[in-house]
C-alpha cells in the first residue's frame, strides 16, 4: 500500500511510524517533522497527508501529534476521510470495521512501541463491513462532506404575511372602573407630606371608592 503519514514532531514513536510501515513493506509518503524539510504545523501536516488519501494519491494515511486530537481534527476536515484516533488495537479494528475508517490518527504520547505494533496489525488486518446498516451509515458520512456548514435560507421571508395579520405589541388596556384618578390632597397648613412648607402633591384614589 501507499501509505502517507504525517507527524508534528519527532516525539514518541513518531520516527517508528515511518520504520514500522516500510517494515511491513508499504510505501511511505512522508510529511510533517518526519519529511525533509520538516514542517511542525499539525493542522498543515494532517491536512496534506489526508489529502492524498482524498484524492487517491494514498490509499491510507497514518497522522500523528502530541495528544492525537489535533491530527484527527485537522484529517477529519478534509471531504472524504474519516479518520480515527485510536489508542489500542481494539478501537484500530473497530474503526476499520464499522467507520471504514481510512486515516489512523495517534498520539505520540500515549502510544508505545509494542502498542503501535499491536495497533498497526489491527488496523491492517480488519475489513469494511458489509451489513447494510453499517453501510448507510458510511454512505451518510459520504452525504455530510457536500452539505452546507450552515442551513438554506428560506425562500420566504420571515415578513410575508399582511402587515394586518401581524402581532402588534400594544399597552394592555385598563378597565374603567380600575382607572386611577388624580386629585390633590388638602392638608391644614405646615403638614403637607411632613414638609411644613413643601406644595401639596398628587395622591392616586380609584374610581371604586
Amino acid at each position: 500500500m501507499r501509505i502517507s503519514v504525517a507527524t508534528d514532531s519527532l516525539d514518541g514513536v513518531a520516527e517508528l511510524i515511518v520504520d514500522e510501515l516500510r517494515r511491513r513493506g508499504h510505501t511511505v509518503v512522508a510529511h510533517g517533522a518526519v519529511a525533509e524539510p520538516a514542517d511542525t504545523d499539525w493542522a498543515v501536516v494532517s491536512a496534506d497527508a489526508a489529502r492524498e488519501v482524498a484524492t487517491g494519491d494514498a490509499d491510507m494515511a497514518v497522522v500523528a501529534c502530541w495528544t492525537g486530537t489535533g491530527a484527527s481534527i485537522a484529517a477529519n476536515k478534509v471531504p472524504g476521510v474519516r479518520a480515527a484516533l485510536c489508542a489500542d488495537a481494539a478501537t484500530a479494528a473497530g474503526a476499520r470495521t464499522w467507520n471504514d475508517a481510512n486515516v489512523l490518527a495517534l498520539s505520540l504520547r500515549l502510544v508505545s512501541a509494542p502498542a503501535l505494533g499491536e495497533i498497526l496489525d489491527a488496523w491492517f488486518a480488519a475489513e469494511p463491513s458489509a451489513e447494510a446498516q453499517d453501510v448507510a451509515n458510511i454512505a451518510h458520512l459520504e452525504n455530510l462532506d457536500h452539505m452546507p456548514s450552515t442551513k438554506e435560507p428560506s425562500l420566504r421571508p420571515m415578513s410575508w404575511r399582511p402587515v394586518s395579520h401581524r402581532r402588534r405589541c400594544r399597552r394592555p388596556r385598563i378597565p374603567h372602573r380600575y382607572a386611577p384618578t388624580f386629585f390633590t390632597v388638602q392638608r391644614p397648613h405646615g403638614i403637607t407630606n411632613g414638609n411644613p412648607r413643601g406644595p401639596s402633591t398628587p395622591a392616586i384614589r380609584s374610581q371604586r371608592e
